[in-house]
């Protein structure tokens, strides 16, 4: 049994390495834009972002679908179930009925087991842990037991049935950048999962200060 933290990755913008993201998403941005303004003043890094920021604060905010946010997050499977809900997103997903976890199970930490470290972990142990923690490590002991056994017999689609949300889970979301504000807006607010919020607000934050004239407005 193997446990981790959640986890994001920012893969690209558009196809753009985040090094020089923030100047080439803007410039598009602006570019699309000025289209709908037939503005034909020069487009410049700085004009991009007076432009996009006028924008965004005047709620135009269709202009920023032109460009798009690709990124890798690693959760637990009932955190994926609520994100792929967002409708206006590719998802590429790792895949219970094709990846065989025979060797070892992976299961994301939930935040509230604090007192859980990261790697491989085996049962039983002297740690002194929370009563609640030892009963979620033996939950997730028993899920891995049970899977690799009915592997013997089974294929990973008939014998992924037992297991749990908690299950690690790897997947690629690509999405506008308006769509990632309504994300963002939903998923880091008080009222979202505690396991969603551990992963949105620290990407939430990455956004502000990749490209804050986009994503500084956002508060939760």
């Amino acid at each position: 049994m193997i446990l981790v933290r959640p986890s994001f990755e920012i893969l690209s913008i558009m196809g753009v390495g985040i090094t020089d993201l923030a100047e080439k998403s803007l410039r598009l941005i602006e570019e699309a834009g000025r289209t709908c303004y037939k503005s034909g003043s020069p487009l410049t890094s700085e004009s991009s972002k007076k432009f996009v920021k006028k924008l965004n604060d005047l709620g135009h905010e269709s202009v920023l679908e032109h460009s798009a946010m690709s990124v890798k997050l690693i959760i637990d499977r009932g955190v994926s179930h609520e994100l792929v809900r967002h409708r206006l997103c590719a998802f590429s997903q790792e895949s219970t009925r094709y990846c065989n976890y025979k060797g070892e199970v992976t299961f994301i930490i939930p935040p509230w087991c604090t007192d859980l470290g990261v790697g491989e972990y085996e049962l039983p142990t002297n740690e002194i842990l929370n009563p609640f923690t030892m009963e979620w490590l033996w939950a997730m002991q028993d899920a891995e037991d049970h899977y690799i056994t009915l592997l013997q017999k089974w294929t990973p689609q008939q014998a992924r049935s037992v297991l749990p949300n908690s299950l690690k889970t790897e997947i690629v979301v690509t999405a506008n950048f308006r769509e990632w504000k309504h994300i963002f807006k939903l998923r880091c607010a008080k009222a979202a999962h505690p396991q969603m919020r551990e992963v949105m607000i620290p990407l939430c934050e990455e956004c502000k200060k990749l490209i804050p004239v986009i994503f500084d407005g956002i508060v939760y």
